[in-house]
């Protein structure tokens, strides 16, 4: 489902941990300025896709590239670069983090990793933390006392603070309540739109997937089966996996339908 004009391309893509392929001939395009979603099954593959479009795990088939370069293992020259144009969330927020680095330092690290790649980021570090909600006295705190949302939290100002042209996130705000996951989801929204970031969140919360896209795919057996909007996804299922997932959430069947 890609349409060859994406910023970030993955093209038939082939991934998994040892057996079967978990991803099965994926096609995905993400360009600044994209809200997309990426909705399924637990277990079906959208981390491995997150991942792979991030450069973590390198497909057994296939390639993703981001602007014309390699993702994977990409070449000295390009790291500084990718890694600010490229950001990505996961559900476990700063897992590869310093846990003793405070949440100063880790922002910091962020943004001058962004500016020294030539990148206009959002400003200082109290800012970025502003954004998501979080007090200026988490600065001083050490990453790993932080709780797992505020490490959710602060992992996103992190990502957002870079201004980055393509941001991924993989479940991110699991770790809030949901009145806060609305109101951070409201914060990312009101910034990544004006400033032309483009987004890709993999999530099965359909609210946040609401809140944040504007376009979702369904992945399915490998592949993504069904793409539209999340009203027209919910209400006509295609799939049978699609299906199961509406099933399964029948406040959403009234809502869409």
């Amino acid at each position: 489902m890609g349409n060859g004009t994406g910023l970030l391309q993955a093209r038939d893509v082939w991934a998994g941990y040892g057996g079967a392929a978990v991803l099965a001939g994926v096609d995905v395009d993400v360009s600044p300025g994209d809200a997309l979603g990426l909705l399924g099954l637990s277990g079906v593959g959208k981390s491995t896709l997150v991942q792979v479009l991030a450069g973590a795990l390198v497909p057994s088939r296939g390639s993703v590239t981001f602007d014309g370069r390699r993702v994977a293992k990409p070449a000295r020259r390009d790291r500084k670069a990718l890694r600010a144009r490229l950001r990505t969330v996961h559900q476990n927020g700063l897992a590869n983090a310093d846990p003793e680095h405070t949440a100063e330092r880790a922002l910091r690290l962020a943004l001058d990793e962004a500016r020294a790649a030539g990148r206009s980021t959002g400003g200082d570090a109290e800012g970025a933390l502003a954004v998501v909600e979080l007090p200026t006295h988490v600065l001083r705190r050490k990453v790993g006392t932080l709780s797992g949302g505020e490490r959710q939290r602060l992992a996103i100002a992190s990502a957002l603070a870079a201004r980055p042209d393509v941001l991924l996130l993989d479940e991110p705000l699991t770790a809030l309540d949901p009145a806060m996951r609305h109101h951070i989801a409201e914060q990312i929204f009101a910034l990544v739109g004006p400033a032309g970031i483009g987004l890709l969140l993999a999530s099965h919360d359909v609210r946040l997937l609401e809140q944040l896209t504007t376009r979702v795919h369904v992945l399915a057996e490998g592949r993504l089966v069904q793409t539209g909007s999340l009203r027209d996804v919910l209400a006509d299922p295609v799939h049978p996996d699609t299906r199961d997932f509406v099933e399964a959430l029948p406040e959403a069947t009234l809502r869409w339908s």
